[in-house]
């Protein structure tokens, strides 16, 4: 019996009783071992019904978006080409030829984001889940920066983009390194990482990403889809994707054609002057009113509406933090010169400055994300005030004062963390408020150009002539639906989850 009792790794162990006395919990029998914060709120919000759902569908969406290119594209994966006998003469590989660099960032940052939660166990799944966001933006810079900077370098004009390679393979590499070198020192400085050495494998494989994806993928993808006709024609040879249409290739067949096309004809009139082989690719959930395959922008459209959503989001948690870190710390004036700024971003209509700006500035994802996140940061900034408001006379911040610590320690190293919860709850209400914004933006035509969108999807169920074309009102108006629900039902799963009073109710 006292073998047993010392620790015999090979006795049967007995479940903790149910319930126990005062006694028994003095000599240690069913004492459970504590939870961390976020732990106990992660399995509070776990149990909720709603909150699972809203987690199994955002992870969809986001799964969507980051394979998308691979499943919905017109651009065959294998293409070979023959000669009148029937020999190939040429094989190619179009559909990873013509990937965008973010298109290859996703997929290898997927994968890799897999490996490192499943595998860094010992680390805690906050830290794991923070190092992941925070060295996704090394890659993210990377590839943003450099993209712009080619951009430029090209103009306009897209015949030079073929001649380009020979001339930025010296230069694009190099930036692209330079780029995510500065971003991943300043990235290593605040992983939540103990480990100098382990913090660096982070951003360097974070770094890597970018550089490949930027070195071998840097060029616009094309346009054109000259496949099918080539295979019509028996020239040719390709084995497509599930979904064999791209975002915005434009073609005339569908189950659900609209009755009229942009060049007046009719449904009947288009097939009569373009007959299709029986074996044509279907339109699952039928096209646009420019022929596009719907089925193919959804899944598209699922990267804008998230990348917007968190990036928005995210700009305006940094700046709303910051300013309410300073409004609570500081009080007196400090705090009401800063209040009086905060009303002032609050009395702007988000919706109504957008839509200026889309009609001045340029029409792209980037304005669109700096906008929403440089006027929805008051909700951040206002809670933040509050808690720091409350946290400022604790122990705790009078000690690291003393001590001599510098102001940004203070703030950000030992008050936010005690203080960040509420601003955590409000940013998954803000990042479904900015997919709403794109979508009012896209709906309203002033969206972001040549991308796929749901808003501007939705648009197109109200045809010319006043038609109502229901498969165009269904699916995009079903999936704005359900991601805002589930954003709006994991923020309040989180509210409640950390609320000091529901979790005393519940002990």
């Amino acid at each position: 019996m006292m073998a047993n009792a010392s620790g015999n790794s090979n006795a049967p162990s007995t479940p903790p009783p149910a319930a126990v006395s005062g006694v028994q919990l003095a000599q240690g029998i069913g004492v459970q071992e504590a939870k961390g914060f976020w732990a106990d709120a992660w399995e509070t919000i776990a149990k909720r019904p709603g909150a699972r759902f809203a987690l199994a569908w955002l992870g969809l969406i986001a799964c969507f978006a980051i394979i998308a290119p691979f499943i919905a594209s017109g651009h065959p994966i294998v293409y070979r080409e023959l000669d009148e006998a029937g020999n190939v003469v040429r094989t190619s590989y179009p559909l990873f030829r013509n990937l965008s660099a973010g298109d290859v960032a996703l997929a290898l940052g997927g994968i890799v984001g897999l490996v490192w939660m499943g595998v860094a166990r010992r680390i805690p799944r906050s830290d794991r889940l923070l190092t992941l966001l925070m060295c996704s933006v090394v890659a993210a810079l990377t590839i943003v920066v450099c993209t712009l900077v080619f951009s430029q370098m090209r103009g306009s004009d897209d015949r030079a983009t073929r001649a380009l390679p020979t001339k930025l393979w010296g230069f694009r590499v190099p930036l692209a390194m330079g780029v995510a070198a500065v971003s991943g020192a300043f990235i290593a400085w605040l992983l939540p990482l103990r480990s100098l050495a382990l913090r660096s494998l982070c951003v360097a494989a974070a770094g890597a990403i970018g550089v490949f994806s930027i070195a071998g993928w840097w060029q616009k993808p094309l346009q054109t889809f000259p496949y099918a006709e080539a295979i019509a024609a028996k020239q040719a040879e390709g084995v497509f994707t599930i979904i064999p249409f791209s975002p915005n290739q434009r073609d005339i067949r569908g189950d659900f054609l609209p009755p009229t096309t942009p060049s007046g004809m009719t449904k009947t009139e288009v097939l009569e002057k373009a007959p299709q082989p029986a074996n044509a690719p279907r339109h699952l959930v039928g096209t646009d009113s420019f022929g596009q395959d719907v089925l193919s922008q959804l899944l598209h459209a699922c990267r804008l509406s998230i990348s917007i959503g968190l990036v928005s989001t995210g700009i305006a948690v940094v700046i709303g933090v910051t300013i309410g870190a300073l409004m609570g710390y500081f009080g007196g004036w400090i705090d009401l010169l800063l209040f009086r700024v905060v009303e002032i971003f609050m009395s702007v209509p988000v919706l109504f400055l957008l839509i200026v700006a889309a009609a001045v500035l340029p029409r792209n994802t980037y304005v669109m994300m700096a906008i929403i996140g440089c006027v929805t940061w008051t909700g951040a900034a206002r809670f933040t005030r509050a808690e720091f408001l409350r946290l400022r006379n604790q122990d705790f911040v009078q000690a690291a004062k003393a001590v001599g610590l510098p102001l940004r320690s203070v703030l950000f190293k030992h008050m936010l963390p005690n203080g960040v919860t509420p601003v955590l709850v409000d940013a998954s209400f803000a990042v479904a408020a900015a997919i709403l914004f794109e979508a009012a933006l896209s709906f309203l035509g002033l969206g972001p150009e040549e991308q796929a969108s749901w808003g501007r999807l939705l648009s197109d169920a109200s045809g010319k002539a006043g038609q109502f074309y229901w498969w165009l009102a269904m699916f995009p108006g079903a999936i704005i639906f359900l991601t805002v629900l589930s954003y709006n039902m994991l923020g309040e799963a989180t509210r409640d989850a950390i609320d000091p009073k529901l979790k005393k109710a519940r002990v």
